[in-house]
């Protein structure tokens, strides 16, 4: 197998982000500060995060439920906005994580280190690494998401970046909107979305299965809007909740569950509690053994 090597591309992108977003922290500092400006960066980072993860993940990735074509279109631009690419090679990687966790072809593999698992793939990739189209045919087969993915550059840069800018005109202050809702908000998405694949991984109990390294961790749920319920998510992916119990924080759950009394989304996918309480004492029997 060849030596993996440094993607140039995403590599630049990446360290040009984080600059912006320092730029943005001392445009505000320094030359302007708006309430209006950060409230629109809370809400483009609300909007994106929530098309990650109600969307790139519970809906696309693992279908967990089923949504309106209106959340669909709006998953799938606020999801660029987040640039993650698009929905359909999002979910192709996402499904080999599930598949292959922990060995060699897991993208995001936690055994190759904490920082591979966190940033690493991103800035270093194998040449030969494709995307496996052939695991997301029900995505490939969607008229809006094969939109998305043709013209995800497009979208992310004008959601990413001229929307928010042409908005802040609206109270002068066009080059600090753009720099908070877009770049600051982007490099805290970011980290927060990498921290399921490396804080998670690492920090957390393990209460659902042993099998693989995933954890729950309430530390990477506050951050991710509830996606740090992770070795749940593992033992039952195809469970619309990463949290299933009512005080979990889990704004994805509260948020496809509340569309779902109007009509929005429908057909919520739930573990019968049964299966959950087996899979608890199945976990905790092997833990015992390895520890007898």
């Amino acid at each position: 197998m060849e030596k993996i090597r440094l993607n140039k591309v995403n590599t630049f992108f990446i360290f040009a982000a984080h600059g912006l977003a320092v730029a943005a922290i001392l445009w505000m500092a320094l030359v302007q500060f708006s309430w209006w400006t950060i409230g629109l960066g809370l809400f483009w980072g609300a909007c994106s995060s929530i098309s990650v993860t109600g969307g790139y993940h519970r809906l696309f990735a693992h279908p967990t439920y089923k949504a309106a074509w209106p959340l669909r279109f709006f998953y799938a631009i606020f999801g660029a906005a987040s640039v993650q690419n698009s929905a359909i090679k999002w979910s192709a990687d996402h499904r080999v994580h599930h598949a292959e966790t922990d060995h060699d072809d897991d993208p995001y593999n936690i055994t190759k280190g904490f920082w591979w698992a966190h940033i690493g793939w991103v800035l270093f990739q194998a040449p030969e690494h494709k995307i496996d189209y052939t695991l997301v045919p029900d995505l490939t087969r969607d008229p809006l998401l094969v939109w998305q993915d043709k013209y995800y550059v497009w979208i992310a840069i004008a959601m990413g970046a001229l929307i928010p800018f042409g908005i802040g005109f609206l109270w002068g202050d066009p080059i600090g909107a753009v720099l908070t809702a877009g770049f600051l908000r982007l490099v805290l998405q970011w980290h927060a979305t990498f921290a399921v694949n490396s804080v998670a991984h690492t920090v957390g109990a393990q209460t659902y299965t042993n099998r693989d390294s995933a954890r729950d961790s309430w530390i990477t749920a506050f951050v991710t809007l509830g996606e740090g319920y992770h070795n749940f998510h593992h033992r039952f992916q195809g469970d619309y909740r990463n949290g299933f119990r009512w005080y979990h924080f889990d704004p994805t759950k509260w948020f496809v569950w509340t569309l779902s009394k109007v009509g929005v989304t429908r057909d919520l996918r739930r573990v019968p509690k049964s299966a959950i309480a087996k899979a608890r004492e199945v976990a905790a029997s092997q833990r015992a053994q390895r520890a007898g």
